[in-house]
């Protein structure tokens, strides 16, 4: 077993390994978990509201002049108006929840530390998912979504990592354990605060949305003493100085730099499940099952069951796989599953080719789009690459616990913020593996100048398995 050695421990809060009390964990992870479970059950149950709501109700004649600031608003899209509109709002929306965390870790790291920004993170979106049941407070509620999910996201998990002591084994199957509550949070949101909003009445998803987001905030702050303190910021510390970048340092980053927008390209299309396709299923769909109307929400739940069911398949399928012939490397299995995503497009196109004149589209072809889907988040599975990176407090580390084969580069440590929050340099690098393993190892290989000394690589103890 092949261990990197620099020392770690002295910038992690102490942290005891004898915590087993949750599932064999600490119990703080527990906490965490059922907290991003009830989170992930608010942002999900009111996203999979939002553009119908608009579109079927809040933006029709006569309720869409009650929105204030709403004329003022309406000009950043031009023309555009009904499902239209709804769909560019949307996109607006999600962009910036998926930007803001960026700046929610800065916060969090230079001025009022983790803890405080999730408890202001959630308190703030619960204050606006109940914002979204009054027609007049839309805008100000997705403005007060967009900053509280910013200082939520990412200071949560990030936390996980915490928990542990740098040799701690058990930080994988923690990641294993977060993503089951986040899954059971995405799977329940459809079913209850969609079913809500469209069978009752849309206040009463949000409403339910902004109680479960209320929950989750109760369980964080009561277990606060079963997570580690904090470690403590002192600004007269001179930052340390960093090596120089190499050649093969800046090769590295325009890689990565070139990969962002082909991997944001690969999962484009999925994304579109909370805005286009919902429109599209709502008006288009056989949604009648057994004589009964299924509301159109439940096509979330139906992905996100998909999902689960596949990573595990998946995984299952390549084990099995790599003990007969050999197993396909990172960028293989992106690559799969990036053809199982064109395929799944395939299948909503051939639906639409297909649907009869003043018909509706059966539910084989949106059943087979999303198995696709989900063989390629099981295949390429590149988005559920930047969580761990939440797991460490150092990027070298970090790169070692994400990808478990191979070291990182310095590049690696020296672009990741240690909050996760720029982790989508981390599943772009993921498809550098290669590259990264390539580099290091013939730095290791290569003689050692005169006067220089040997650079300190990251302490970390590889699981048995998976040795460098």
């Amino acid at each position: 077993m092949t261990t990197a050695t620099i020392d770690t421990a002295a910038d992690l809060p102490a942290v005891s390994g004898d915590d087993r009390a949750f599932l064999g964990h600490p119990k703080g992870l527990g906490y965490l978990a059922f907290t991003e479970a009830w989170e992930r059950f608010s942002f999900y149950g009111m996203q999979s509201l939002l553009v119908l709501y608009m579109a079927k109700y809040l933006l029709l004649p006569g309720q869409i002049d009650s929105i204030a600031f709403f004329a003022s608003f309406r000009q950043l899209y031009g023309s555009l108006q009904g499902p239209a509109l709804a769909s560019a709002i949307f996109g607006t929306y999600a962009a910036l929840v998926y930007f803001t965390p960026t700046i929610g870790g800065f916060i969090a790291d230079r001025w009022i530390g983790k803890r405080r920004a999730v408890l202001a993170g959630a308190l703030t979106m619960a204050l606006g998912h109940f914002l979204m049941a009054f027609e007049a407070s839309f805008l100000f509620a997705l403005l007060v979504l967009v900053i509280g999910s910013g200082l939520f996201k990412g200071n949560l998990a990030s936390q996980i990592g915490s928990l542990y002591r740098p040799d701690d084994l058990r930080r994988a199957d923690a990641f294993q354990i977060y993503y089951l509550a986040i899954n059971a949070g995405v799977i329940a949101a459809p079913l209850i605060a969609g079913t809500l909003g469209e069978a009752i009445g849309w206040d009463w998803g949000f409403g339910a949305a902004g109680v479960g987001m209320v929950i989750g905030t109760i369980i964080y702050l009561a277990g606060q003493r079963h997570l580690p303190p904090e470690p403590a910021r002192n600004t007269n510390v001179a930052a340390p100085v960093r090596e120089r970048m190499r050649n093969d340092d800046w090769i590295m980053l325009g890689v990565v730099l070139l990969l962002v927008p082909v991997l944001a390209l690969a999962v484009l299309p999925n994304q579109e499940i909370f805005n286009a396709y919902l429109l599209w299923g709502d008006s288009q769909f056989q949604l009648v099952f057994f004589g009964t109307l299924l509301p159109t929400t439940w096509l979330i739940t139906l992905d996100a069951i998909v999902s689960v069911s596949f990573l595990a398949i998946v995984a299952l399928f390549f084990r099995w796989y790599a003990r007969h012939w050999r197993e396909p490397d990172e960028l293989s299995k992106i690559i799969i599953g990036m053809g199982f995503a064109i395929g799944g497009m395939l299948c909503l196109y051939i639906a639409a080719a297909t649907q009869p004149p003043g018909g509706k589209i059966g539910l084989f072809w949106p059943v087979a789009d999303r198995l696709c889907a989900g063989a390629a988040g099981g295949a390429g599975a590149v988005r559920p690459a930047g969580a761990p990176a939440v797991a460490r407090d150092r990027g070298g580390a970090l790169f070692t616990v994400l990808l478990r084969r191979q070291r990182p580069c310095r590049m690696d440590r020296r672009f990741l913020h240690p909050h996760g929050s720029y982790r989508f340099l981390a599943d772009a690098c993921r498809v550098c593996r290669s590259s990264c393993c390539h580099l290091h190892r013939a730095e290791a290989g290569a003689p050692q100048q005169a006067g220089k000394q040997p650079i300190s690589k990251p302490a970390l103890t590889v699981p048995p398995g998976r040795e460098i």
